[in-house]
């Protein structure tokens, strides 16, 4: 499980394959979980929250781009 704080040194192609990989790994969880037995259910609840944590980071993210795109362009 990644740290808050390991998630926020990453850049945004780093988080963006992080999340990609994570919804993946989510999916594939899930769909474990309804065919056959799932080794860990608790693996379900990280994977929604890692994903949770990234996308907060994004959206923290997004007005910081843009206030540096407008300081870029005057």
């Amino acid at each position: 499980m990644m740290k808050i704080t390991e998630l926020r040194e990453m850049s945004d192609e780093q988080l963006q394959l992080t999340l990609k990989e994570t919804a993946e790994k989510l999916f594939h969880l899930k769909f474990q979980a309804q065919t056959e037995r799932l080794d860990a259910p608790s693996e379900i609840r990280k994977s929604r929250r890692l994903i949770a944590r990234i996308k907060t980071i994004q959206t923290q993210r997004a007005p910081e781009a843009v206030a540096e795109g407008e300081a870029a362009a005057t």
